[in-house]
């Protein structure tokens, strides 16, 4: 009789799962989102929860067509500009995080560089740049509607640590509010908030 195989397999990817529970952090946000809280204001000036969601729709339809199929900016040009919900905007999302998700786990996909609009990068830097976008506007999304506002403790070290080394940067990119001095003793948390702009 053959022995059964214990051949266990590989651990996850570090990177993937961050990744994966950014999506479903922003994922439950979205889908707590009731139909009289749609053109609420958000913390990112101008944008109502509405625009907000779409705005991660629409970078997360990105993922498929730069990571996978290597495309250029300028090949996909405005194809994921205006109204990217719908009807639906839950479903909307479930459907545009399915395809990140898969993308980024897909065969040799970290492996790869992608074309940005400030250039070529690493597909890995690409996947933290989303993590930490994800993180963020989870907070966002979440002070908008009222819900929770505390954030996995390891996805607030991952983004302290991704957005420290450029958050000089952000400001000028005119996306972020300058840095906020954060209070005496203040957690992790509030630091990221603080250095991003936001008033916890």
């Amino acid at each position: 009789m053959t022995a059964m195989s214990t051949t266990k397999p590989p651990p996850a990817n570090p990177l993937l799962t961050r990744h994966a529970e950014a999506l479903d952090l922003f994922g439950d946000r979205v889908h707590a989102v009731r139909d009289d809280q749609w053109d609420a204001p958000t913390p990112c000036t101008d944008w109502s929860v509405r625009d907000l969601v779409n705005h991660l729709v629409s970078e997360q339809l990105w993922v498929p067509a730069l990571v996978r199929d290597g495309a250029m900016i300028e090949a996909i040009g405005d194809t994921f500009d205006g109204d990217m919900l719908g009807r639906n905007p839950a479903a909307s999302w479930d459907t545009a995080a399915r395809s990140a998700r898969d993308a980024f786990a897909g065969p040799g996909a970290l492996d790869r560089r992608v074309h940005l609009s400030y250039g070529d990068t690493a597909a890995t830097d690409y996947c933290t740049q989303m993590i930490a976008d994800l993180v963020v506007h989870a907070w966002d999304l979440s002070r908008a509607i009222g819900a929770d506002e505390q954030l996995p403790d390891d996805l607030v070290k991952f983004t302290v640590r991704a957005v420290t080394p450029y958050a000089a940067e952000l400001e000028k990119s005119g996306m972020f509010a300058a840095p906020v001095e954060p209070p005496r003793g203040a957690d992790m948390q509030t630091m990221l908030l603080c250095l991003l702009g936001r008033r916890p």
